[in-house]
C-alpha cells in the first residue's frame, strides 16, 4: 500500500468528525484500503491549530497525525510553491499543499476546489462529489 492521495486540512476534519455524506465516507474508506493517508506539513500545522476542537477531537486528531504520512517542507516543495504563488492568486498554505501534491505526483483530496482547480497539472478530487 503506497501513498496516492494528499489530504487537505478540510478533508481530514470532515472525515474525523464524520461530516461527509455517506457516499463520500464510502469513497474515503475505499481509499484507505488501497492507499496510506498523507498530509503536508502545512496541513499538520493547521490541524494542530484547530481552535474549535474539543478534547475528544484532539485525541482523535493526534492519533490520526501519528498514523499518516507527513510530507515535510523540503526544497522542491518550496520552489514549486513559489511558482504557484507567482502564477496564481492563492494563499501560501494552499500553494504549499498544491506544491506538495505536484512534487510527489499525488491527487489532492479537498472540498476547496475553487482555490485549486486552476493550478495546471494538479489532480483534485472533492470527496463531496463522490
Amino acid at each position: 500500500m503506497g501513498v496516492k492521495y494528499l489530504w487537505d486540512t478540510n478533508t481530514v476534519i470532515y472525515y474525523l468528525q464524520g461530516h461527509f455524506l455517506y457516499s463520500a465516507e464510502l469513497f474515503i474508506d475505499d481509499l484507505l484500503v488501497h492507499s496510506q493517508p498523507a498530509i503536508s506539513a502545512i496541513t499538520e500545522v493547521e490541524l494542530l491549530c484547530w481552535k474549535t476542537a474539543n478534547t475528544k477531537d484532539l485525541e482523535v486528531l493526534h492519533d490520526f497525525i501519528n498514523d499518516v504520512w507527513i510530507f515535510e517542507l523540503e526544497k522542491p516543495i518550496k520552489l514549486q510553491a513559489a511558482k504557484i504563488r507567482k502564477a496564481y492568486t492563492i494563499k501560501l498554505p494552499d500553494a504549499i499543499i498544491a506544491a506538495t501534491a505536484l512534487v510527489h505526483n499525488l491527487t489532492l483530496l479537498t472540498s476547496n476546489i475553487v482555490d485549486f482547480k486552476r493550478i495546471a497539472d494538479l489532480q483534485v478530487i472533492n470527496p463531496h462529489d463522490m
